[in-house]
This record gives structure tokens, C-alpha cells and sequence, in this order.
């Protein structure tokens, strides 16, 4: 098709070629450099598979007998023993491996960078597969070979799409044939999972399922979740794409919190990513300094009720109205309702009674029956609790569960439930200020002019969710690095024979660690549909960590004072590049959080 009269040809010509991922921003990510720990270069400056030795750090599972019995075969060959890399010069002439990934759960950044970094250790000797659909291709064999020009088109990008991804749990005895004909069928030397707790998990049973069954198969898992709850202390402070998920997640909060102050009445819930950790709040709090962060764990730790987390909110808003501040920004992590004590007590007894009754409550036709049919079997307190809910968020209890049978929490709309209590707990302010405001124990501080000010207050408030605009994007320096060393690290596992381990990279401000923990050392057990489960403990925020205690510190000079920040767009070169997440960065103790150090820049070569 001509161009237009009124457009240059060389400009229609720019803007056609810029389709199908070929912008200005994604060519010239393609071409940025990777820094890459010493350990991997060999002597010519290329990229070089380790070998790994056994360190002094042993993992202590927190269910040693459940763990041995079930993983009898793998603990047996890493008694728990953590693995740490040592320069090699021979693993390289390894030939004649295949080795198959696949993506499981949500996506993140980085995750391309992980097949470069696979492609690149393996080099053109061995074979890199990729599974298409995640578990579903592993079971129904969609297995195809990645090639050198695939992986020069989405190095440096973001998103999953390259190999898709789906959430299908391995359990049943069919599904571990299943996994076990894929890899016979594909002569399989190696089987990379890409996923967060319950893809590591998985991992882990298949490992232990093949070590059983005679086949020669290195299974390796890999950390991902933009939650940050993939993490062991100093072993692995983070999983891959929570910095790029916090820094999206951050510029837009910086955003509204301009917008708050520009526009003085607004306030802003912001419902964050992050169904059980709160580790996404905390580090956007940290980025960011709103009028008000919620921590669920503090709130579990504290045992605040539904209506003193109220007090709290309305409070501060007080407050600061007081001051003449009347905006602001309250950030609510997306798991919150399910750390409210009581609001947990009724989420725990409702998975039981929809766990032992699924076919009964299914059959019923409206959703009063299966109220009707449910509160009986709640207790006093948790059915009362329910009762006093929204129809929807009652609905979405009931009717809305996950893959494991419990209520999808990212489904319920905690800052609109918020937003309601908050309002009315306003309005009895505004209605019987005598009681709230003024001397004595537990009132605000104020004067007559000040209260009749508040009186005539009307909060305005704005509801958001950000969750899906974190998990794609163009990774920052930080995860593309991070992530292209994990591909790196699990290649080299595979080709020094291990099995059962995931792959871990630390020391983020000294040039990088490369580590293997053994994946058996990693479980526990954890409820799922009513019954007790092997899985891999979630890394929760630790309310006496540095970042937790640093931002307990400082939240209330923040809100008093309206001390805001606008962190900006996530910077792939300049001077922001290459910052660390704040939360790592302190909970680690480094010196600063503005410059990360994983080792020498180089231009990849893809064999």
C-alpha cells in the first residue's frame, strides 16, 4: 500500500519496520550488554559452563522426616548439602546434551534471558528444547528445538510469550508417566522448570519420581515470582522480576501521588500484587513514601481486627486534614483480607467446608442456597463475619477458589471494602467529634477551628489494582543480568550431572555468587484444599528485618509531613540503570542500593 501524500516515505517505511517487536527502545535492548560473574569466563573471554562443590552450608528442612521419606532418592545424593560454583575449563567440551525448559505459573520479566543464558552455556555442542504451555506441554509432549536466531530475537525482552506458560499442578500418578514418556521419547539429559513455589515444588517430585525410576534426568529449578516470596536469606535474596514488577508498580504510585497533590483531594487505594507476601508494598513504600502502606504480615503479627485497621486509615487522614492535607496515596498488598484475623479465621474454615462439600455446594442453584447451606457449618463468630460482608465480596468467597480450592484473594476487592469502612468511620467522626477529637487518651490533638474544618471534609477517594502491568515488561538491568546468570547456572547443573537442586545467584554488590540448593531442603507442609501438603515455604516479610523496620521508622515523618517520591521510568541505561531493589538492599546489608554489581559487561555471542 502507498503511503500517504502528507507522510514521507522514509517515515511510513520506520514506523512499518517497527512492527512485530522491532521499536526503536527493543532494537537497542537486544544489543545491551550482560554482566556475568567471573566464574563463568574461561580464559579466551567466552562464556563457560561451572562445576559445582560441595559448601559448608547444609539447608534445615522445617519437616525433616515428611522431606526423607518423600525424597528419599535425591536427599540421599545432596544430603541438603548447598552447592556453590568453581571455574571450569573442561565442562565446556561436554557434548551430545539435550536439555528441555519450560515456563509454569505467571509470567515475569527476565524469563528470556533465562533460555539465553541456557542457550549460551550450552553452546553449539549441546541442545537446548523448549516446552511449549508450560506442565500442559511437558505432559502432552510439545517439545520443539530452540534455535540461535530464536533466542537473538527475544533476548533482552520481556513477557513469556516465547514459550507460553500455564499453571497445571503435577500430582497424580498418570501425569508422572506422562513426564517421564516426554523425556524417554526426547532423549532428555535435562529438564529446567521456571517457576515460583509450587513450580520448585513440582521440580522437586519430578526429580524424585525419575531418580526412582532409573531415568538419567537432571531436574533443575529456577526462581521465579515478581511476589518476591521465591527467597532463602542469603542464599537467594530474591526471586526474578520483582525489581522490574516494584520499579512499574513504583513509577506509577510516584505518579499518583503528583496527582494527589496537583489535583488536593483525592485520595488513591492502590491494591498491589502480591496474594500472601507483602513484599511488592513494602518495596513501593520504600520507593515511593505514601500517605499510608498496609503490611499484612505486621497486621497479622498484630492482631488487628478489620475495624482497628480502620481506626488506623482514618486516622492518619485526620491528621493530616488537619494539616491541611487532604490527598494522598494507601497502598493495600493484594493478600491483606487473609491476614486480618478474623477475616482469615472465616477464609480457613470456608476452604474447609468448600473442600469436604464441593459437589453439594455445586449442585445448589443460587447463591442464597449455598449461603443457607453454608453458614451452618461455619462457626458462630466467622458465619456472623460473613453475613455482615457485601453480597460480592460474599460471592467471591464462595464462589471464586484457585487451582489449590482456595478463594482467590486477588478477586476480592479489599480496597473498595476499605474504601466503604473508611467513609462511614469518617462520617461518625464528622457526626460526634467530641469523641474523637481534643485532650485526653487516645484523641487527636485539635482546635475548634480545626474540628469545624474537618467537619465540613469530604473524602474523595480513586481505587486501582496494579498487578498485570508488572509481569511482562522489558526486564531492568538488574533481572535481565540477574536472570541470564540463573540460565547460566542451571545449564551448568545439568551438564555436572545434579539433579534435585534450583539454581541461586547472590552477593548482588560483590560480582555475584552462583549457588544450586537442593530443592528437598526447601519444603514443608502447607494446607491445601483442607489437607496437609509437601511444599516450598513462602519467604513472608519478617516484620524484625531491616526494610520492615527502616520503613516502621520513617511511615509516620512520611504521612505527617506529605514526603512523597516519584521514583520515574525504569532507566535501561543512565543513571538510574542500575539500581538494586531497596528491600534486598537493606535486608543484605549492603552499603547502597544504587549500583549492583554481578560481575564484567559483555556483549553475548550465541553459538
Amino acid at each position: 500500500m502507498a503511503p500517504s501524500q502528507n507522510v514521507s516515505t522514509t517515515l511510513a517505511r520506520r514506523i512499518e519496520e517497527s512492527a512485530g517487536k522491532h521499536s526503536v527502545f527493543e532494537d537497542a535492548a537486544r544489543t545491551l550488554p550482560i554482566p556475568v560473574c567471573s566464574e563463568v569466563l574461561g580464559q579466551d573471554g567466552r562464556i563457560r559452563p561451572v562445576v559445582f562443590k560441595e559448601s559448608v552450608t547444609i539447608l534445615k528442612c522445617k519437616d525433616p522426616e515428611g522431606a526423607e521419606k518423600t525424597f528419599s532418592r535425591t536427599m540421599a545424593r545432596h544430603r541438603n548439602i548447598v552447592l556453590e560454583a568453581v571455574p571450569s575449563e573442561t565442562l565446556h567440551q561436554v557434548t551430545g546434551k539435550r536439555v528441555a525448559v519450560l515456563f509454569s505459573g505467571g509470567p515475569a520479566a527476565g524469563g528470556h534471558n533465562v533460555l539465553a543464558g541456557l542457550k549460551a552455556v550450552l553452546g553449539k555442542n549441546n541442545t537446548l528444547l523448549g516446552i511449549r504451555k508450560g506442565p500442559k506441554g511437558l505432559l502432552n509432549g510439545d517439545v520443539f528445538e530452540i534455535s540461535t536466531e530464536g533466542i537473538k530475537k527475544v533476548f533482552n525482552t520481556g513477557g513469556f510469550d516465547f514459550l507460553g506458560t500455564d499453571r497445571t499442578k503435577i500430582k497424580t500418578p498418570e501425569q508422572f508417566r506422562k513426564v517421564k514418556d516426554t523425556v524417554l521419547k526426547n532423549k532428555l539429559d535435562g529438564l529446567i522448570i521456571v517457576g515460583g513455589d509450587d513450580s520448585n515444588t513440582n521440580a522437586a517430585f519430578i526429580a524424585e519420581y525419575l531418580e526412582r525410576e532409573g531415568v538419567r534426568c537432571s531436574v533443575i529449578g529456577i526462581p521465579k515470582t515478581i511476589d518476591g516470596d521465591m527467597a532463602v536469606g542469603d542464599l537467594l535474596p530474591i526471586s526474578f522480576g520483582y525489581d522490574t514488577a516494584t520499579k512499574v508498580f513504583s513509577e506509577l504510585v510516584g505518579n499518583l501521588n503528583q496527582d494527589a497533590a496537583s489535583a488536593v483531594k483525592y485520595y488513591h487505594f492502590v491494591k498491589l500484587m502480591g496474594r500472601t507476601a507483602s513484599k511488592i508494598t513494602l518495596e513501593v513504600a520504600l520507593q515511593t513514601k505514601p500517605a499510608i502502606a498496609l503490611i499484612s504480615e505486621e497486621i497479622a503479627e498484630k492482631n488487628l481486627s478489620l475495624d482497628q485497621l480502620v481506626d488506623h486509615i482514618v486516622r492518619i487522614i485526620a491528621e493530616r486534614r488537619l494539616k491541611g492535607i487532604n490527598h494522598g496515596v494507601v497502598l493495600v498488598p493484594e493478600g491483606l483480607i487473609e491476614f486480618i484475623p478474623e477475616m482469615g479465621r472465616l477464609i480457613k474454615e470456608l476452604n474447609k467446608v468448600l473442600a469436604e462439600y464441593e459437589t453439594d455446594i455445586k449442585d445448589l442453584p443460587t447463591l442464597k442456597n449455598k449461603q443457607e447451606f453454608i453458614y451452618p457449618r461455619l462457626s458462630p463468630q466467622s458465619a456472623q463475619l460473613m453475613a455482615s460482608l457485601p453480597e460480592e465480596i460474599e460471592e467471591t468467597l464462595i464462589l471464586d477458589r484457585d487451582d489449590h480450592g482456595n478463594v482467590k484473594v486477588s478477586q476480592i476487592e479489599t480496597e473498595k471494602l476499605l474504601i466503604e469502612k473508611i467513609r462511614y468511620k469518617a462520617s461518625e467522626m464528622k457526626r460526634h467529634t467530641d469523641r474523637y477529637f481534643g485532650a485526653g487518651e487516645g484523641k487527636i490533638p485539635a482546635t475548634p477551628d480545626q474540628i469545624e474544618k474537618f467537619k465540613s471534609y469530604t473524602l474523595s477517594t480513586q481505587s486501582h489494582f496494579l498487578g498485570y502491568e508488572g509481569r511482562s515488561g522489558k526486564p531492568t538491568a538488574f533481572d535481565a543480568a540477574f536472570t541470564f546468570l540463573l540460565g547460566l547456572t542451571a545449564g551448568s547443573l545439568v551438564l555436572d550431572e545434579r539433579t534435585g537442586y534450583m539454581a541461586a545467584v547472590t552477593d548482588f554488590d560483590k560480582g555475584g555468587r552462583i549457588l544450586g540448593l537442593p530443592l528437598a531442603g526447601l519444603i514443608q507442609c502447607e494446607e491445601r484444599k483442607g489437607k496437609e501438603e509437601l511444599v516450598i515455604e513462602k519467604s513472608l516479610v519478617r516484620t524484625d528485618s531491616p526494610s520492615f523496620q527502616f520503613y516502621a521508622q520513617h511511615r509516620d515523618h512520611w504521612a505527617r509531613e506529605d514526603l512523597f517520591s516519584s521514583p520515574g521510568p525504569i532507566q535501561h541505561w543512565g543513571p538510574t540503570a542500575r539500581q538494586l531493589p531497596i528491600l534486598v538492599s537493606l535486608d543484605q546489608g549492603y552499603e547502597d542500593f544504587t549500583t549492583f554489581n554481578l560481575g564484567a559487561e559483555c556483549h553475548v555471542e550465541f553459538e
